[in-house]
């Protein structure tokens, strides 16, 4: 963990760009600004953390925050040090993790 924010402070961060769900509504950066503000969702930082820990050594290549359904989510892809894509959703509240799986 101890050179993640080094990496976050390089890596691309994508807010919105991808709808894949019907249900899903892409937030932008100022939405997520003012989320966090309010105590509504966690840093992102603090979650990519978590998930960088998921997979050591990993690198992120993409982040964005959704709203599916009234939750807030980071849908996030790690490539793992095996060369692996991981797509992870987490709960923007709490950090918990609703999905991981190979993309």
């Amino acid at each position: 963990m101890h050179t993640t924010l080094h990496r976050i402070g390089v890596l691309f961060l994508l807010l919105g760009l991808l709808g894949r769900d019907v249900s899903a509504r892409d937030l932008d950066q100022d939405a997520a600004l003012r989320l966090r503000q309010e105590g509504v969702i966690q840093s992102l930082e603090s979650l990519i953390e978590n998930a960088l820990a998921r997979y050591p050594g990993s690198t992120l290549l993409e982040a964005e925050l959704e709203e599916e359904d009234g939750v807030y989510v980071y849908e996030v892809e790690l490539l793992t040090q095996g060369g692996v894509v991981r797509e992870l959703e987490l709960d923007a509240r709490n950090g918990a993790i609703l999905k991981d799986e190979e993309d």
